[in-house]
Order: structure tokens, then sequence, then C-alpha cells
């Protein structure tokens, strides 16, 4: 398959134990042509290699090895999921030649694929001009259900992304192309963008997001004192659609625990906070998806934004099921 690399089993390393005590012992490499459905419950790993998107939107490009070097993070941390528990590294889409726009393509059927074999997906990137793939290929995976079943995108990130795609697509555009796919189909646009900053978003972002009824809370909010608001504003949210697909931007935290993304910021929001709306989330039952974008190894220091997206893959994994 174009824009489709197959998992690479000598990511997966760390201390051995050979009593499954390390990630790395727990996942099966699995190439996609050799999914099927599984008869225990399932977590599928799937890179997003493309940063095409972040270099249209001027961002500081290298988050194409993002996917790679969360992996190798993940795999050695400890294992605490239970024997029932599949983790697979299904591979990435990969793209290598500009075409920004296959790509996406590609991984939305990819997802289309394995929400329909019953695999939870965890997306890993790369540039989050992913998250419109990622949509569509939940959006295709409902739509063939049937029942008009509806999708609340929650976004932890210091930018709406609502770009408007006049010119180009790229790494800012893709809730806004959800918007407007949403317009022709006649169905709501449901987006909460959780971190924004005002010193990240020009005042036409603002405006856009007041006319596509975007929901959001400003990082002056987004902290773990007005947790309790936070919750109810999730909780709101989450009761008015039917499933939920989360997606992490790590350029959202701090610099100081986040220093390798393609917009790094010391005014960013913690991970506490965002593991406290986790557990909210996971907890509705409606979580259908997550991503985690823009990790750019290029800029990071000892590991610390691979060893946070790892941590949060590490809370998500073990609390889905």
């Amino acid at each position: 398959m174009k824009y489709y690399d197959s998992p690479k089993i000598d990511l997966w390393t760390g201390r051995v134990s050979n009593k499954w005590l390390y990630l790395h012992e727990k996942v099966h490499c699995t190439p996609l042509t050799e999914l099927s459905e599984p008869h225990k419950k399932s977590i599928a790993l799937l890179g997003y290699a493309c940063d095409e998107g972040i270099r249209r939107n001027q961002g500081r490009v290298g988050a194409v090895n993002g996917p790679d070097t969360i992996k190798s993070s993940f795999g050695k941390m400890p294992n605490h999921l239970a024997s029932h528990v599949l983790l697979q590294d299904v591979g990435s889409i990969s793209c290598t030649d500009g075409d920004m726009e296959a790509a996406q393509e590609a991984l939305s059927n990819v997802v289309t694929s394995l929400l329909t074999k019953k695999q939870f997906p965890i997306v890993l990137g790369g540039g989050h001009d992913m998250a419109y793939g990622h949509y569509k290929g939940i959006k295709n995976h409902l739509d063939a259900k049937g029942g008009n079943q509806t999708i609340g995108i929650i976004n932890f990130d210091a930018h709406f992304d609502l770009r408007k795609n006049t010119e180009q697509n790229n790494s800012g555009t893709p809730f806004y192309q959800i918007a407007k796919d949403c317009q022709k189909e006649d169905i709501d646009f449901n987006y909460l963008c959780l971190g924004i900053r005002k010193d990240a978003n020009d005042r036409i972002l603002f405006e856009t997001a007041r006319d596509l009824k975007a929901n959001y809370i400003l990082i002056d909010t987004f902290q773990i004192p007005f947790l309790e608001e936070i919750t109810t504003w999730i909780n709101a949210f989450v009761k008015n659609v039917d499933h939920v697909y989360v997606t992490i931007d790590l350029d959202g935290f701090s610099s100081a625990y986040a220093p390798g993304v393609s917009a790094a910021s010391p005014m960013g929001f913690t991970p506490h906070i965002v593991l406290e709306c986790l557990k909210t989330i996971i907890g509705s039952g409606k979580l259908i998806s997550l991503d985690i974008a823009e990790m750019n190894p290029t800029y990071d220091i000892d590991g610390q934004t691979a060893k946070l997206a790892a941590s949060l893959m590490h809370y998500v994994a073990h609390n889905i099921y």
C-alpha cells in the first residue's frame, strides 16, 4: 500500500524481564495485511510520519520522525495491561513526496479499517494535519454502521487550528476543513478546544471560532484550581454526542514539559490537567479514538517530549479497557 510502512520491530527494545513486565515485551508488530478482528480487546498503535503540513504552515519541520521516537519511549515503560488486552504496533502512514492530502486519505482508510476490526486506535504524529484524516476515518466507519451517530472532537491545544484553507491545507487548517465538511452535510460541528492562548491565535481565528460555534477554554482557566468547572464543561459537551475523538497537540504543553515540538512556548498547560480531563473523558465510555500530534525529536531535550507523549499513551492504554 502506498504511504504505508510496516511496523519496525527494532523500535521495541528495553529492559528484558521475560515476564512481560515492560511494554516492548507485550507489543506485537502486526502489519495491516495480517490484522484481524481480535478475540480479545486490542489497542492499535499507528504512526503518521508526515510534517508536510507543518512545513506549509511555516513551522519547524522534524515531526516526521515523531511516531518512531514515541513508540521507542513507550516500549521502555512498565506493562500493567491485563493479559486479555492486546497491544499491537500496526506500522505508520508515511508521506515522503509532499502529497499530504494523499497521506491524509491513507490515514483515513486505515483508521476506518482499524475501527471496523474492533481495534482502539492511538495515532502518533506527525503534524496536526492528521486530525482531518483521523476524523474522516472515524466518520466513515460510523457512517457505514448507520444511525447518524455524532462525533465530538476534544482538542488539547494552544491553537484553534481553524485557519482557512483558501491557499492550501496545512497543520493549521484541519478543524476548519472538518467544520466545512459538516456544513456541507448539514450536521453539527462539535468541537471543544482546551488550553487556547490569546498570544497564539490572532483576532481572525477567534472570530472564526465564534462563527463556527466552537467551544473553548482559555489557558488562564485551563488549570487544576478550576478542575471542577472544567469537568462540568467536558461532561456537558460529551453528553450531547455519541462518540468522542480526542486529539492532543504537544505544543499546547508548556515547553518546560514539551520542548520537542514545532511551536514551543513556556506559556502552555501542564500534564496534570490533561490527565484529569482524560480521566473524565474515558469515564464517559464514549472515547472512540485518540491521537498525539506534533512530536518533533529534532528539538527535544533529554527525550522529555517523547516521554510525555509515551506517558499520555500509557495512561490511556491502561484505562481504556
